[in-house]
């Protein structure tokens, strides 16, 4: 296999930007399906949505891997979904992928979720290229969509191709490096025609050229000179220069086209091996595990020790699925290999080339390569290398989840199937929680939003067959401080034989965003320490941190988890005999214990950024509506009849929205929603809160 032709590439975008038609023309032109599905209506429902429940609603739940052939070159492809219930989904494949397509509707432009997914590309470092679909849709416009990709994405965007024709009179693109125009015919737009670009577009097409040529000649001395010299340009070099300043993720090249209509796919997949990167042009780094902690660059090369990372695990009736990315070696099938976690060695019996939900079993994959094992115990996330304690890669980035709800089984008999089934979801989603509520002793599942539980009580119902009866959503509140509270707090027990002695003192205050920004990942504590010349010995200082954090788990509001505190450990004093970390860790308990609330602690909620989309004389009664939600609105636009608006509505207030927004809206109105910040609950809603929580507490 030539690994300068192998790109392992994504497909993200906002919900209904057209992920997986596109996906589905990618197959069919390259000759791994031979009949075009759709992904709503009848027929088996497009090859990438392969659940039932994905084709029933028209929507991506899980990604789908598949591989197909273009002009030479191999393409490991992954769908991803657009919800952003869902985003475990789009963060996996980004962690493991090389390149990515973010995929732009040429109407609704930089959506809340194409966002999302431009953040996720950038916390991964992948390069990427932007598809404008859709460009059959009224109210097409490529160039306002480029403006918003520069403006909300800050990224260096700027259109390879221009339109000819637009919404329904869109009929093929205008090449900027060849300068030709290209058409596509036949049934499903197999035929590439290409013609010189008709009259009325030469002038645009020239400008519009220019305008691109300038943009790249940013990234090249080269070709800065020979277009301030008027000379003629090569398209070599132009290929070159863009394909540099791809891969150095500077630059975003735009296409364009309509994949429901057959219309611009072949030329983007074109886009995609000529600019995207190989697995030898990105530098992966792991983590050693001999020297300390010293970063490791592992290179694309078949020789070298294997190394692989367990980026998403499917179960099911055959076993365990585990889809891996090879990034080092060789893997072999039957060979045993070493899952760096657990340092546990496991055979690799079977190998498999997935498409879609269908395998091919393979014997070896190498370096660059994404497989599926089967058979092999392993949690997301893990690697397996050849050798014991060679090194790790950096983990997945998973939320917290926002919302949850109880679930319990109808019959009693079915309690094993149910919970079987839900240790199965746990296990191939991180952001799917279930745990058991202390008080209640109700099972309670935990996750991204509404439809993401609801698609999983759904599949518990088919796949398990147990009927189950589910509990109204809950918030995830949490608890914070509001002011600073300066602690000297002492512990002093004296039982005969040797005390307890514990004596700290600083300051304990809510977290600022700079403190934040300093923090590496998220975290509910900041645990400073200023403790100097001694007087508390630093082998106790981890037990006074660890006393704290163990605090965190329930604040006295309400019995929600406490976040965002700063503690500053200033001072104290130890006891020769006496003190120990047990001591030490129970000082600093008894320390928040007593002192948290008066920090005068408030309680969060998680508000939601809602995008809602609706005809502009709708506009009035959704607003009124939102602010009915104690929602603030953030931005309105009004684009052809069409009107987007953007507001922050606290998580509590939306349950039941899809519902209300039909009903304003006549059904025409859509919305999506993702978490954007925790904030202070009003008072006189927190008052009734506690006293709910305090109500249910006492049912218990």
């Amino acid at each position: 296999m030539d690994l300068t032709k192998v790109r392992n590439i994504g497909i993200s975008a906002h919900i209904d930007s057209g992920k997986t038609t596109l996906s589905e023309r990618i197959l069919f032109y390259a000759g791994r399906i031979h009949k075009i599905e759709d992904v709503r209506g009848g027929g088996d429902g497009a090859t990438m949505d392969h659940m039932e429940l994905e084709k029933e609603r028209g929507i991506t739940i899980t990604s789908a891997a598949t591989s197909l052939e273009w002009e030479g070159h191999k393409i490991n492809l992954i769908d991803t979904p657009g919800h952003v219930d869902f985003t475990v989904e789009v963060e996996r494949s980004l962690r493991v992928l090389d390149g990515a397509i973010l995929v732009l509707c040429s109407v609704g432009g930089v959506q809340s979720q194409s966002m999302t997914v431009d953040r996720q590309m950038k916390r991964y470092h992948v390069p990427r290229m932007a598809f404008i679909n859709k460009m059959d849709r009224t109210g097409a416009n490529p160039t306002s969509v480029v403006s918003q990709v520069r403006a909300k994405l800050g990224a260096d965007a700027v259109l390879m191709q221009i339109p000819i024709g637009l919404e329904e009179d869109f009929k093929g693109v205008v090449d900027l490096i060849t300068m030709k125009a290209f058409f596509f015919d036949g049934e499903h737009g197999e035929k590439v025609r290409e013609e010189e670009i008709p009259d009325n577009l030469k002038e645009d097409a020239t400008t519009a050229r220019q305008e691109m040529l300038e943009a790249l000649s940013m990234y090249s001395d080269d070709l800065m000179e020979k277009l301030l010299g008027e000379e003629e340009i090569a398209e070599s070099l132009i290929h070159e220069v863009t394909r540099h300043a791809v891969i150095e993720q500077e630059f975003t090249p735009v296409f364009l086209g309509s994949a429901f209509k057959n219309k611009g796919v072949q030329p983007l997949l074109k886009a995609i091996n000529r600019y995207l990167p190989s697995p030898l042009e990105i530098e992966n780094k792991g983590t050693s595990m001999k020297g300390e902690d010293e970063v490791m660059i592992l290179e694309s090369d078949a020789s070298k020790p294997f190394v692989g990372m367990a980026f998403k695990i499917v179960d099911d009736e055959y076993g365990q699925l585990t889809y891996t990315r090879v990034y080092q070696g060789t893997v072999k099938k039957g060979e045993q290999y070493y899952n760096q976690r657990t340092g546990r060695k496991e055979r690799f019996s079977r190998i498999v080339r997935m498409h879609s939900d269908k395998r091919e079993e393979v014997d070896e994959a190498l370096a660059g390569d994404i497989i599926a094992i089967m058979g092999i115990d392993c949690a997301s996330g893990d690697t397996y290398c050849s050798e014991p304690k060679y090194c790790t890669l950096e983990n997945i980035f998973i939320a917290e989840p926002v919302i949850k709800m109880s679930i319990n089984p109808l019959s009693r008999d079915n309690a094993d199937k149910l919970s079987k089934g839900l240790q199965r979801f746990r296990k191939e989603d991180p952001t799917f929680q279930v745990f058991t509520d202390d008080e209640t002793g109700e099972t309670l599942i935990a996750g991204m939003g509404e439809l993401h539980l609801e698609v999983y009580v759904e599949r518990i119902k088919r796949e398990y067959g147990v009927e189950v009866e589910v509990g109204a959503p809950k918030v995830s509140y949490r608890e914070s401080g509001n002011v600073a509270y300066e602690f000297d707090h002492k512990r002093k027990k004296q039982t005969g034989g040797s005390g307890q002695y514990g004596h700290i003192k600083g300051v304990m205050s809510p977290m600022t965003n700079e403190d934040r920004e300093e923090m590496e990942k998220e975290d509910e504590l900041l645990f400073v320490d200023k403790v100097t010349g001694g007087r508390i010995p630093k082998n106790f200082i981890p037990a006074i941190e660890k006393g704290f954090r163990q605090m965190l788990a329930k604040g006295p509001v309400a019995g929600y988890p406490v976040v965002g505190i700063k503690i500053v450990l200033e001072d104290g004093t130890y006891h020769d005999v006496d003190s120990s970390d047990m001591a030490f860790m129970l000082t600093a308990q008894e320390c928040f214990r007593q002192n948290f609330s008066r920090m005068k602690p408030v309680l969060l909620e998680p508000i939601m950024l809602m995008e809602i989309e609706c005809p502009d004389e709708f506009q009035g009664s959704v607003v009124g509506q939102i602010a009915s939600k104690r929602g603030i609105i953030a931005s309105t636009d009004t684009q052809n009849g069409l009107t987007k608006i953007i507001a922050d509505v606290p998580l509590a207030e939306t349950f039941g929205y899809s519902t209300d927004l039909r009903s304003l809206t006549q059904g025409q109105g859509s919305f999506s929603m993702e978490l954007h910040k925790y904030a202070p609950v009003p008072s006189s809603i927190q008052a009734e809160i506690v006293e709910e929580r305090k109500a249910e507490l006492q049912l218990a």
